[in-house]
This record gives C-alpha cells, structure tokens and sequence, in this order.
C-alpha cells in the first residue's frame, strides 16, 4: 500500500519533516517534526508544528506514532509538543541510550538526567514494524552518522534521516560521537539495495547554486549520482573522502541547544529554582 506522504519545510533549518498517512484508516505519523528556537534570545515557539497540527486535524488525522531518525544537533524537536497536541507516542532509535550516555558526560548533565531512553515512548531496533492505519512501518537501523540512527520504509517510502542528502549533495558527516564512516558506508549500502524506484526522502536538502531545494529522490538515482557513495564507491574510499570531509567542517550552530532538548523528546531542561529553563554550553580556551 502506498502511503499519503506530504512534506513540510523549515526554512530556517532546511530541515523536512513529513507526515505519512493512511487516509482510508484516518490514521497518520509525523517524521521529524521542528520545533522554532532562536539562539540569540533563546526563544522558542511552534510555527513550524502548528502547520503539522492544522494539517492533521484539517484531514482528521490520528496521530498515532512521532518518529525520530535520531537525536538531530542542528534542529530542535517538536515531537513533546505534537505529542501533547495531539496524542500518539514518541518512538526512536534504541541507539539513543548511548548517545545520552555521551552527552551527559559532555555537558554534565547531572544525576537526574536518566541515559535509558524513558524520555521517549518507544526505543526502536532493526526489524521491527509499526502500523499507522493499513500502513506497515519497517525499522532499517542506519548507524553511522550517530550510534541511534534510523530509516523507515513505509510502502515504497524510505525516510533516511541524515544518513543520505541528494545526489548532488553527498552523505551524512561521521565526527560526531558515535559515529564512524565506515559504519555509515554499510548502513548506505543497505539502503541502496532496495528496489531502484523506492521513493527516498531527504530530512536536509543544502542545494548547490542554480537547484531549488528538494526533498525527493530515488535509491536508483542515489546509486547512479551520490557524488560520495554512488555505485563504484568502494568502503575504504568512502572513508578516506569521509575523513577528508568531516575535518574541514564547522560544528553546528545549534550542536548544543539541540542535544539538550532532543535527548529529551523534545522537552525542555528542569527550570531552576527562578522557574527558567537554562541551556549549557560548555567553553573551551582552544578557539
């Protein structure tokens, strides 16, 4: 069966968040919802859910799962808000539990913080499924660009997170904690040996000059133009042009607020003792 897929835009992030529906059923699922964060005033606000929101209850959608591809560092997640919302259950990776452990260590993030996924409603392994109406989700675990790393193939849909960009664009980096080119590279692989027509949807799209901004491609265009894992691309050169890559590129802006909210399913910190949330940012005298 194929689903009813429409896509959203964040601009500010260049990040696509989707919902894929069974409208026979009237059931639906949010991948990868935004929630607004502005760094300089710490702000934050839910435009970008509020239009997933109209759009559900327009269609008379029941929100049944909000799945994550992993702990993003360069968008906050909306998935809390959708969740309270509108219902359904939060669901990602089982992969999260390292990446808590990780970061709790980085940003002492203090006793309280716990490292085994309850943030979230679901932890997810390779090989399960999940129903959204008459629709089957299939769990492909895509390690590589961080340990939790998922993609969903739902009908002839695979939502691959950030482990492939467009053609033109190229693949995830792998210097974050955790992750590891030559993982990522196996993970592609995978994914590159569905059916060449499988549908695939990008979560960034950072086009080169004279594309407009994409969110659809194909595994059969994926293998015959990735520019650094199209067929022919062995592992080791993967790596070495990997390696190349992630050494010249910069950490991402959000990196910090991001984890901080995302290993929480998208909650924000405990307020302290004035009732405000705060965010670390952990300094560093080697600039």
């Amino acid at each position: 069966m194929a689903p009813e897929i429409e896509a959203f835009l964040h601009k500010p992030t260049s990040t696509w968040s989707y919902v894929v529906a069974d409208p026979d059923a009237g059931d639906a699922a949010v991948i990868d919802p935004v929630m607004d964060f502005d760094a300089a005033s710490g702000g934050t606000a839910f435009t970008a859910a509020d239009e997933i929101v109209a759009h559900l209850r327009e269609r008379r959608l029941s929100l049944r799962w909000i799945l994550e591809t992993h702990a993003h560092a360069d968008h906050l997640t909306a998935a809390a808000y959708l969740r309270d919302a509108l219902g359904g259950r939060i669901a990602i990776g089982a992969g999260i539990c390292r990446v808590q452990q990780t970061f709790k260590r980085l940003l002492n993030l203090g006793n309280d913080f716990a490292i085994d996924g309850s943030q979230f409603d679901r932890l997810l392994t390779d090989g399960e499924r999940l129903a959204v109406g008459n629709l089957s989700v299939e769990i492909i675990a895509t390690p590589g660009h961080t340990s939790d790393g998922l993609s969903y193939l739902i009908g002839d849909a695979l939502f691959v997170g950030d482990t492939l960009f467009m053609p033109d664009v190229g693949t995830a980096r792998c210097d974050f904690p955790g992750g590891d080119a030559a993982t990522l590279y196996d993970s592609i692989r995978r994914l590159l040996s569905l059916p060449d027509e499988t549908r695939m949807f990008m979560l960034h799209d950072y086009p080169p000059s004279g594309r407009e901004i994409a969110c659809e491609t194909t595994v059969g265009a994926q293998r015959a133009h990735n520019i650094h894992v199209r067929d022919g691309v062995n592992r080791e050169e993967f790596v070495a042009l990997r390696k190349r890559r992630d050494a010249t590129l910069p950490v991402p802006k959000l990196l910090y607020p991001a984890l901080q909210i995302n290993l929480r399913g998208g909650r924000l910190p405990p307020p302290e003792a004035n009732g405000v949330a705060y965010l670390k940012l952990p300094l560093k005298t080697d600039l």
